[in-house]
């Protein structure tokens, strides 16, 4: 007999209860509503043949990959957005890639029919990415889509399309490929929801370049009939569906958010409070057609990605550059090399690790590869030098102060005039104001805080509750570094996502965070939101949600509709 207490009501599980919302992971913020309409599975692999002409099948399986990487490459001149024309440029090169192709000529060698031998080689592939985890295990799906492009190729099937419903809808999907993804109309998409996926796939990067709502991880969400209209909130994760509504045409509209002055402005609140709105960029091409005071959060992990060997200081110098003048006179702030965990660098391998999100990742690098980080320091002052931004230096993962105060001296060794510390460690959040002494500035990371706050792995849909930025006790640590931060006289942003959300960035400004970083499509929102609240309103609306006890309560008192 099972006991008669046991866990909270609110315990998720896989059984849903009739009229709750189906759960995931929000991975884009913002709330779309809208009938869902599915995007079918692709081809699957025909039942294995003998090989009667290796040649043939060799030539078939080329003609694939070369049609495949044609086709990428013109997905990548459509894309609207540089992230999105980026991820597909890289794939139409791995359909091109010689070490690619000579396993799927061993193997049709081998006896294997063109799909099923590139099936079996990008299987390797894929398996070898899941065997890393994190970021790379996230980019598994882009293989499957290559996969799955190249099979449709040999077969002379078409790939399914993306529903075209002649109506707005809400778009789901077993998981969305990039090449489907960069092309996705925010006129006609209002939110997007995967049944696979993670905050840290393309899907997600996409959508949030988009500034469409999102949701992985929601397997459920593949048992709606097309035409369950539903409202998806990117920020909890919920889906909830309209019992009952079958719409053939949009009867709700997405809710409608407050339109920012045509000239934007910089972030104040009604009664003149400066909150700065910066964007989070991974290269200067994030900064086309930007309207944002400066950046708050440049990853210059995606430099060093594809390299064997470090970037020389030259490539960093110009890299650091293109942004830095891209923003004269405003502030820049620079993440130095995030890698390790799930942001593997071949150069900086080392031993495997038990448990890689607790080990040797962000400033921790330096423990084993010192010179990695000088190197970024000493490229970095010399950009900035040169350079008329207002150029801010901080690292990832500093747990200690002795941390934080070992790498400011770093920075100021080499004549950077700013170095700061990301808070993305409950030990750090906790000594945020010794922090504070020996550095010029924090920036806190909601992402990776939540993760290690709730020991809850940021990828997994199961955990999505925990991983909800509006936990009363993520919110508690957030505002004892914003306090620390008043008490000093010291800045202390938000770059987490969750800083996206209008909502969220009322209650931030309320705690007394003074910039806020995202992506830079959800600037005009957040920037007309917090043009609505006074100050005291949103120190209201922050006292509220600390004293809840759970996120939905959170929400309410800070007298916020979901």
């Amino acid at each position: 007999m099972p006991p008669s207490t046991g866990w909270p009501p609110c315990w998720p599980t896989r059984t849903r209860i009739v009229g709750e919302p189906l759960r995931g992971l929000g991975v884009s913020p913002g709330v779309g509503t809208g009938p869902a309409y599915r995007l079918p599975d692709p081809p699957g692999l025909p039942p294995p043949r003998p090989v009667v002409d290796p040649d043939a099948e060799r030539d078939r399986a080329y003609a694939a990959l070369d049609a495949v990487g044609r086709e990428l490459t013109a997905r990548a001149g459509a894309a609207a957005e540089p992230a999105g024309a980026d991820i597909l440029r890289a794939h139409a090169a791995v359909a091109g890639d010689r070490t690619l192709r000579d396993g799927v000529a061993a193997a049709i060698r081998a006896g294997h029919e063109a799909p099923h031998a590139v099936a079996a080689v990008l299987a390797g592939h894929r398996s070898a990415l899941l065997a890393a985890g994190g970021r790379p295990a996230a980019r598994a799906a882009d293989l499957d889509d290559l996969r799955n492009r190249v099979v449709a190729h040999c077969l002379g099937r078409p790939m399914p399309a993306v529903p075209e419903p002649g109506h707005p809808y809400v778009l789901t999907a077993t998981d969305l490929a990039p090449a489907d993804a960069a092309l996705l109309d925010p006129r006609r998409v209002r939110a997007v929801v995967t049944a696979a996926g993670g905050a840290t796939g393309h899907t997600a990067i996409l959508a949030r370049a988009k500034g469409l709502p999102a949701v992985a991880a929601c397997p459920a969400v593949l048992d709606l009939p097309d035409g369950t209209t539903v409202t998806v909130d990117g920020t909890t994760g919920h889906v909830t569906t309209d019992a009952g509504t079958l719409a053939p045409a949009p009867t709700r509209p997405a809710p409608a958010r407050p339109v920012p002055a045509p000239d934007g402005g910089a972030g104040r609140t009604a009664d003149g409070h400066p909150v700065a709105l910066l964007a989070n960029i991974g290269g200067a091409e994030d900064l086309t057609g930007v309207a944002a005071e400066g950046v708050g959060l440049f990853r210059t992990e995606l430099l060093f990605a594809h390299h064997i060997d470090p970037p020389s200081t030259a490539e960093q110098v110009a890299a650091y550059r293109a942004v830095f003048d891209a923003m004269p006179e405003r502030p820049v702030v620079v993440r130095t090399l995030d890698a390790g965990s799930d942001k593997p660098l071949p150069f900086l391998a080392g031993d495997r690790e038990p448990n890689p999100a607790l080990g040797i990742r962000g400033v921790r690098t330096a423990r084993r590869r010192p010179e990695v980080l000088r190197a970024q320091i000493a490229a970095l002052a010399a950009a900035a030098r040169r350079s008329r931004a207002r150029v801010a230096v901080m690292a990832p993962m500093i747990a200690t102060v002795a941390e934080a105060a070992g790498f400011a001296a770093l920075c100021r060794e080499a004549g950077l005039p700013s170095a700061g510390a990301m808070i993305e460690v409950p030990a750090a959040a906790l000594r945020a104001a010794g922090i504070l002494r020996v550095v010029d500035f924090l920036s806190v990371g909601t992402n990776d805080l939540s993760q290690y706050a709730f020991a809850a792995d940021r990828r997994s849909g199961d955990l999505a509750d925990l991983l909800d930025p509006w936990q009363p006790a993520l919110l508690a640590l957030i505002a004892s570094c914003a306090a620390a931060g008043t008490a000093a006289g010291r800045p202390v942003g938000v770059c987490g996502e969750a800083a996206a959300d209008p909502r969220y960035a009322v209650v931030l400004a309320g705690l007394g965070v003074t910039s806020l970083s995202m992506t830079p499509a959800a600037i005009p929102a957040v920037r007309a939101e917090l043009a609505l609240r006074t100050l005291d309103e949103c120190r209201a609306a922050a006292r509220g949600a600390l004293a809840a006890d759970d996120p939905e309560s959170a929400r309410a008192a800070a007298r916020v509709t979901p």
